[in-house]
């Protein structure tokens, strides 16, 4: 009995040293994460109780503090060093963006309407009928006359027969190597330093592959690692950074950097016919390539742009709808192009209700968050209602919007709640370039750079849309005061925007 006793107050000695420690890790718990977590589990009446009880507890731990004096046992003293480098090991690095570029192309690739429009009636497989309703897509689009078109719209002898492989692979190469050589120039990485490279583009998968072209032309290291994404539609540029991320955030073994293509083939998917849905892809969609690097290294902190702090990825191709709102096909004659139904702009807007859903959480301050669980609680009471959309201007200071479309800008601002002045880079961008896809939000993030709007400390939304249905999002602090860099795309031109409104009326009319 005696040893037995000695053994329960040997255990109750030990819990006793113990014991401050978890309490100041409780403690030390923040009280935000406490509150995302619950939302993130269900905002139900449950987890508010659970919150009170936390509270609660918090507040009965801190008037117990004075047991912290017990750490100066020697078990505790040896626990704390430990749980320290436990914590340390497994603690994602800090993943930043060393910088990115924009392919610029030409000025003699500048595809206005009528340059477009006559390659058109060259070919003689559309109609006159289709010519029209080209005519009012584009009137509507939001596009301007200096986008940049593929090669082979300018070849006036054999543009149609180069529509393909030739005119695809002409258009990836410009581009990639615009793009990256730029970026290696002002970022003054070597090739030989790169680690990983992820190439992506939607509807353009040659072989050899897109990496392995950019592995060739910069002669870069045997044992780099290569990825090429495809089929991601406009959002594979927020996933590939999202993947750049992921990968270096937990290797800690070295510094490492990730190179990042993100480039769209417009030659492989013009379209030859007369269906309407396709047809409006060819109104749209212009040249675009972005390159971008990323690392994990803490030393080159002080020349980054940003550092990444979010991404968040939503798939929702479960839904029939959402699947084929956006979709590659071949019409009945078999001339292959990409479908945009009219479904499109209503599921980007139910899709990205859900995707904010679990973006929200992890940005919004306390008290966007409280007031959108009162207002989650409150649809559930009464299903007439719908939850009120958080306002996001409290997380973010600048909204990359993917420009997919006049249509999606403003239904984007709709659903987000959203002023003009929010949305007029995603205007402007459309305007400028057109929708060059997965790199159109670098576009739109260069244009807040080259008005110098971007401050120390900002925080930037990069959110995309894909086919399939995904959305995506990257969320990035600025680490530094934007400045207008020698490679921006909007250097020459940037002192002619913002156009307003009227003013993009005025110019489609005449």
């Amino acid at each position: 009995m005696e040893r037995y006793a000695s053994g329960q107050s040997h255990s109750q000695a030990v819990a006793s040293n113990f014991l401050p420690v978890l309490v100041m890790f409780t403690v030390m718990k923040p009280l935000k994460s406490i509150i995302q977590t619950l939302l993130q589990a269900q905002a139900t009446i449950a987890a508010f109780l659970a919150a009170g009880l936390l509270v609660h507890t918090l507040l009965s731990i801190i008037s117990r503090m004075h047991c912290l004096s017990s750490l100066a046992s020697p078990i505790t003293l040896t626990s704390l060093p430990l749980l320290l480098i436990f914590f340390r090991l497994h603690r994602r690095s800090r993943v930043y963006l060393l910088g990115y570029s924009c392919f610029k192309p030409l000025p003699d690739r500048k595809c206005t309407f009528e340059a477009s429009m006559q390659f058109v009636r060259r070919s003689g497989l559309v109609s006159s009928e289709s010519e029209d309703f080209m005519q009012r897509i584009f009137s509507k689009s939001g596009l301007g006359d200096e986008t940049y078109g593929p090669p082979f719209i300018f070849d006036p002898n054999n543009g149609i027969a180069r529509a393909k492989l030739e005119s695809a692979v002409e258009e990836a190469r410009e581009g990639i190597v615009g793009a990256v050589d730029s970026l290696f120039l002002k970022t003054q990485v070597s090739p030989h330093q790169i680690d990983t490279v992820i190439v992506t583009s939607g509807s353009f998968s040659p072989s050899p592959s897109l990496s392995s072209f950019v592995v060739n032309r910069y002669k870069m290291r045997h044992d780099v690692k290569t990825y090429d994404l495809s089929g991601m539609g406009c959002s594979s540029g927020t996933i590939a950074v999202d993947m750049a991320g992921r990968l270096l955030g937990r290797r800690r073994r070295r510094p490492e950097y990730a190179l990042v293509v993100i480039t769209e083939s417009i030659s492989s998917n013009w379209y030859f016919g007369n269906n309407r849905s396709m047809l409006v892809a060819n109104c749209i969609f212009r040249v675009g390539c972005a390159a971008v690097l990323v690392t994990n290294d803490p030393s080159r902190r002080g020349s980054a742009k940003m550092e990444l702090l979010h991404s968040v990825r939503t798939h929702h191709g479960s839904d029939d709808q959402a699947y084929r709102a956006a979709f590659q096909k071949e019409d009945e004659k078999g001339n292959t192009g990409v479908s945009l139904t009219k479904d499109l702009v209503p599921v980007a807007g139910a899709n990205l209700r859900r995707h904010i859903e679990i973006l929200g959480p992890r940005v919004l301050p306390l008290r966007q968050l409280f007031l959108y669980v009162c207002s989650s609680l409150s649809a559930r009471l009464d299903c007439s209602k719908k939850p009120t959309v958080p306002d996001f201007t409290t997380a973010f200071d600048h909204f990359c919007i993917h420009t997919g479309g006049k249509a999606v800008i403003e239904q984007v601002g709709r659903v987000l709640r959203l002023g003009d002045h929010v949305i007029e880079p995603a205007r402007m961008t459309l305007n400028r370039f057109g929708n060059t896809s997965s790199s159109l939000v670098f576009y739109e993030l260069a244009y807040f750079e080259a008005k110098g709007r971007v401050r120390r400390g900002d925080r930037v939304w990069m959110l995309a849309f894909g086919t399939g249905f995904k959305v995506g999002s990257l969320v990035l602090r600025s680490l530094r005061d934007s400045s207008m860099e020698d490679d921006n795309p909007w250097k020459d031109c940037i002192g002619r925007y913002p156009v307003s409104l009227g003013e993009l009326c005025m110019i489609k009319q005449q």
